[in-house]
């Protein structure tokens, strides 16, 4: 038996190599296309959950906006009350202090000075 040439042996070489680099082309582009996928499907919840935060942020903003304004009709609310109870606290010194002196002169006017 004869031993093969050198001819043969390389290209016997050569087609196990191109084989081969053709299972790895292949074992790429399926990784390739998995991974592929896994972005996208990644990207697109990324995308939804992004979606989700914008709108729970408009809803709580719309929230802070209602609240502000109760604060601030609370506030209005609370300066017209503090404001009217000043008013009748000082009706009712001045009445206090009027009849105070209206007692002090009528009791006077009982000691005969």
């Amino acid at each position: 038996m004869e031993a093969p040439s050198t001819e043969k042996r390389i290209d016997d070489l050569n087609d196990r190599m191109a084989e081969g680099f053709g299972q790895v082309h292949r074992e790429i582009d399926g990784l390739n296309l998995r991974l592929t996928e896994r972005f996208q499907r990644v990207e697109k919840e990324m995308s939804e959950g992004f979606k989700r935060v914008d709108r729970e942020i408009a809803r709580v903003d719309g929230d802070i906006r209602e609240l502000r304004g109760d604060i601030k009709e609370l506030s209005r609310e609370t300066s017209v009350r503090f404001d009217a109870m000043h008013r009748t606290m000082m009706r009712g010194f001045f009445a206090l202090g009027g009849i105070t002196v209206t007692l002090f002169v009528a009791l006077a006017g009982l000691q005969g000075f």
